[in-house]
């Protein structure tokens, strides 16, 4: 199968190992993901702040691009992917606005967990587990933009989404029920709000912990960059160790589809994961 992709701008960055893991995992699946040529940031998360008609306009291009391809847009940012369905609504509502750009809506536009959580690659994914995650308890974290507003992201299931959680126990993961999976972790106000991200950040840290999880899943670039560089400064604020990694769902694929890769992936996290998964004897 082949699909329009659209990186976004950290996965040459700070989720270097978030692209490389899905690359890894698309090749598994035999999914051909092909790049949009000449993309343009999608303007998460400033355009919609300062001008309005360049908020849709930036989205729209990307949109217009894969759409003469005729092909469905996958992203693997949460951010990007909430750009991409609010210029959506807006280009194909009843009062569409003209950025310049033409786009009929002709094509669907998915974020890499729905896509990849689709029920014709269940058995694919399935047959390439040599390697379950045996034992391994996960809370997953979706974060504030894969599935909220629901009238713009189209999500089913916004107050209680299951694909990740289906997608840990397909791998043979253990996943552990909290109510804090599409909590926001203030990524947005990294730069700021400092004070209210450490909050919103260790809530989540003394939550995951309550419930029992030795690690947090997410989808999000955004959010996995977040709770990876917090934990210190907030652990030593309050006195805690937490340690908790924090995994880009597309690398406990790749760890379960034995990818050889996954050492590599694994050493940039600032919360190395790997004490954990050689305690589990899963590396």
């Amino acid at each position: 199968m082949k699909v329009s992709f659209f990186p976004g701008c950290s996965l040459e960055g700070t989720a270097r190992e978030y692209g490389e893991s899905i690359e890894a995992v698309c090749c598994s699946l035999d999914i051909e993901l092909k790049e949009l040529s000449e993309w343009n940031c999608c303007g998460a998360s400033s355009a919609h702040a300062t001008n309005e008609f360049l908020s849709i306009a930036l989205p729209a291009r990307n949109l217009s691009m894969a759409e003469k391809a005729e092909s469905d847009l996958v992203t693997p940012c949460a951010a990007c992917f909430s750009r991409f369905k609010t210029a959506e609504k807006v280009l194909t509502g009843t009062s569409p606005v003209d950025v310049g750009v033409p786009f009929k809506g002709e094509i669907n536009v998915l974020h890499i967990l729905d896509f990849l959580c689709r029920q014709e690659f269940s058995g694919g994914i399935e047959k390439s587990v040599v390697k379950p995650l045996n034992n391994l308890k996960t809370v997953s974290y979706y974060g504030c933009l894969l599935v909220r507003p629901p009238r713009t992201t189209d999500a089913r299931q916004w107050e209680d989404p299951m694909d990740l959680d289906s997608l840990v126990s397909q791998l043979g993961g253990e996943g552990v029920f909290w109510p804090y999976k599409t909590e926001c972790c203030g990524g947005s106000l990294v730069l700021s709000k400092v004070d209210i991200v450490r909050r919103l950040c260790g809530r989540l840290f003394d939550m995951a912990r309550e419930a029992g999880a030795e690690c947090i899943v997410t989808a999000c670039p955004l959010c996995q960059a977040n709770l990876d560089t917090r934990q210190e400064e907030i652990g030593n604020e309050n006195g805690i160790t937490y340690d908790i990694p924090i995994f880009y769902f597309t690398e406990l694929m790749g760890l379960a589809f034995g990818n050889k890769e996954v050492d590599k992936w694994f050493s940039r996290h600032l919360v190395d994961p790997r004490t954990l998964l050689q305690r589990k004897k899963l590396l």
